[in-house]
């Protein structure tokens, strides 16, 4: 009788060991491909084992493999504001990439719209807001999918690309010290955390967290940044990201700054449109030839 109960016992929890696995959420592509681009669906990892991030992904014809670029989406501090997101796609700048040959990425990170999950890169409060964890927090998301994505086998390893908007080009910063998986370059749109504080233009919370964190991440980086404002950026505008990216440079990292035309009402959301792709066209070239110098490096 003993034996007979240890067996169901075992079987109880092989039948629950499958059942745990089988609501494993599957990674990867998530449907067929649409327009524009070969627009596909994937799943890729999170933090959380459980809550994979939802990603969007564009491919040139063909079968690669490909330089792969990420792109990383901005953020809020406002709950209702991030759980209503729509996912990111960046359709014009991700085109662009797709045009230069690129594979791109577009993840939507834990806490924002359909992923949800618990919101990892929470900054704090304006007056003791912490840029660093928040950044790094950041960072390691975009690491994840790299990581995910390096590995397929239509990308080509050691040519990546992270190109990231607001919040995320502040986690981008925060990975300029890794050289791993090849990162080879870095675009920032409007790098910052804490922009139009209270929803007031050209408030920022804590702007001197915010250039101590610049140099922190300065100190160790390996990776050169391109630097990217717009003329009319009322979140971080182009006096004070010349500060941060000057605070960055000055502490070792390598940064080529350029504020751009002013673009639309709102020059911060320049990267989301068509016009404001075409205004940085030649300083993503100049930053994707100093790409492929570096990769030419022995």
């Amino acid at each position: 009788m003993h034996s007979l109960k240890v067996i169901f016992a075992l079987l109880v929890a092989a039948a629950l060991g499958s059942e745990a696995v089988l609501a494993q959420p599957v990674l990867g592509a998530q449907g067929g491909e649409g327009e524009p681009s070969r627009r596909q669906q994937w799943l890729v990892p999170s933090p959380d084992p459980a809550r994979p991030a939802r990603a969007l992904l564009f491919r040139p014809p063909g079968a690669g493999p490909f330089p792969l670029a990420l792109i990383a989406h901005a953020t809020t501090q406002n709950v209702l504001r991030r759980a209503q997101m729509p996912q990111p796609e960046y359709r014009a700048l991700a085109g662009s990439m797709v045009a230069r040959g690129f594979a791109v990425l577009v993840p939507e990170r834990l806490g924002h719209g359909a992923t949800g999950g618990t919101y990892l890169e929470d900054q704090g409060g304006c007056d003791e807001a912490n840029y660093s964890r928040a950044a790094r927090a950041t960072a390691g998301q975009i690491r994840l999918a790299l990581d995910y994505l390096s590995d397929q086998p239509f990308v080509r390893k050691d040519h990546a690309v992270v190109i990231g908007h607001s919040a995320g080009g502040w986690g981008a910063l925060a990975l300029a010290a890794e050289s791993r998986n090849g990162i080879l370059a870095i675009i920032a749109f409007a790098p910052g955390r804490g922009g139009r504080a209270n929803d007031f233009p050209n408030q920022v919370c804590a702007p001197h967290t915010l250039l101590a964190s610049a140099a922190e991440f300065g100190r160790s980086a390996k990776v050169p940044v391109t630097w990217l404002v717009a003329a009319n950026d009322s979140y971080f505008s182009p006096a004070l990201s010349r500060q941060v990216a000057d605070a960055f440079r000055e502490a070792g990292g390598r940064v080529d700054f350029h504020v751009l035309p002013a673009h639309g009402g709102e020059g911060h959301w320049l990267p989301e449109s068509e016009n404001g792709v075409k205004l940085a066209a030649a300083d993503i070239d100049r930053a994707l030839r100093a790409r492929r110098a570096a990769r030419a490096k022995p």
